[in-house]
């Protein structure tokens, strides 16, 4: 009888699981949206051709974040409100810019109490209505690998880096993506437009600051400043892919649905497997062919982005890999790459999704003692 039963249970089993895989990986074919990743990558070739013009790569990652991110947090409308919305953005993730590449070179301490002090500011921010917090969870992305960027250029002495430099590279790509849309609003003949990602929420009604809002942001703040710790405290090789596959991997919100969060979890880890795979085409590489194969690969990080933006309907765990493949691409092309560093590459990524699991099963308990369903979320 005990035999049978397992029998029964195993293909119970396997049949579940092939039932979340289908929800994670189900294909929208209809919603693609090719015209506006395109658009994208033509705002997104600007600061490339700049940067390689100039001779000052490493900048580029601010300016391509400051166009993409305020691009995702335009709230349409009027181009007089929307202009000012962009700009107060902006302005935010120039301090930040500052912030985490002032503190790059100092103690892992100071690393960890900004991590925690961004992330929980940044998660209280649902009060201020679901679409001041999805703008508000952008900056905490950018927080992020902004300081992994920050940590891996301190370690090159070949590579001078300012900060004020990067928070000029973050503003100017924040504000070609203002100039974009002024010049598409002249165009389409000063009419308000829509939002250029509708399915992102709008809803700005202030929302009441309760105990579970403040538990699950102290919960997340605690989980990423503990991958920061890990990462930079033991001075890691590549340890900032760590911390990076946690914000990835983590639930934004308490009441995010369970097939979202495991869409973003699968997206972090073929994400990361992605770009380790990438990451090790320059492997051997040296003099011109060294430099023609990471400007190469800079080109498929916007590439990668242009069909993030496209396919961020289609399916959420295809977005997130392609997101975090792109992102982890141009902030790890500094650094020297071999099959040993694509080890490090990988266990970090799975030690930072094991922590985004453990932070849903928290979110999955606190949620549960506060009667709350799930439903989808940012």
């Amino acid at each position: 009888m005990a035999s049978v039963s397992g029998q029964e249970q195993g293909p119970a089993h396997a049949g579940k699981v092939r039932g979340w895989l289908s929800q994670v990986f189900a294909l929208k074919r209809g919603e693609l949206n090719w015209a506006r990743g395109v658009a994208v990558l033509d705002v997104l070739l600007v600061p490339m051709i700049v940067f390689w013009a100039i001779g000052y790569e490493q900048y580029l990652l601010s300016a391509v974040f400051g166009v993409v991110l305020t691009g995702l947090s335009d709230p349409g409308g009027g181009f007089g409100d929307r202009a000012v919305r962009l700009s107060v953005f902006g302005l935010l993730g120039a301090g930040l810019t500052a912030l985490a590449f002032g503190i790059g070179g100092e103690a892992w301490g100071w690393l960890v109490l900004a991590t925690f002090l961004v992330t929980v500011v940044c998660g209280l921010a649902v009060t201020f209505g679901v679409r001041r917090f999805v703008t508000a969870m952008l900056l905490n992305v950018w927080f992020i690998v902004a300081l992994g960027v920050a940590v891996s250029l301190h370690h090159h002495s070949r590579i001078t880096d300012y900060t004020w430099a990067q928070v000029a590279s973050w503003a100017a790509g924040s504000a070609l993506w203002i100039v974009v849309e002024f010049l598409w609003w002249l165009v389409g003949g000063r009419h308000d437009s829509s939002q250029p990602l509708m399915e992102l929420p709008g809803d700005t009604s202030r929302r009441p600051l309760t105990a579970a809002v403040i538990a699950f942001a102290v919960i997340r703040a605690l989980a990423l400043a503990g991958a920061v710790a890990l990462a930079f405290g033991l001075d890691l090789s590549h340890g900032y892919w760590l911390p990076i596959a946690t914000l990835v991997a983590m639930k934004p919100s308490l009441e995010q649905a369970t097939v979202t969060a495991l869409q973003r979890l699968a997206g972090a880890v073929i994400g990361a497997v992605v770009a380790g795979l990438l990451l090790l085409i320059p492997a051997a590489e040296t003099g011109r062919k060294l430099f023609a194969v990471t400007h190469g690969l800079e080109v498929v990080a916007l590439v990668l982005l242009m069909h993030g933006v496209a396919v961020r309907t289609c399916n959420y765990a295809l977005y997130t890999a392609v997101i975090a493949a792109a992102a982890l691409i141009l902030v790890d092309l500094p650094q020297p790459s071999d099959y040993g560093a694509e080890g490090d590459r990988v266990l970090w990524t799975l030690c930072g999704v094991a922590i985004g699991v453990f932070t849903m099963v928290l979110a999955g308990l606190l949620a549960k003692r506060h009667g709350k369903a799930p439903a989808p979320g940012a």
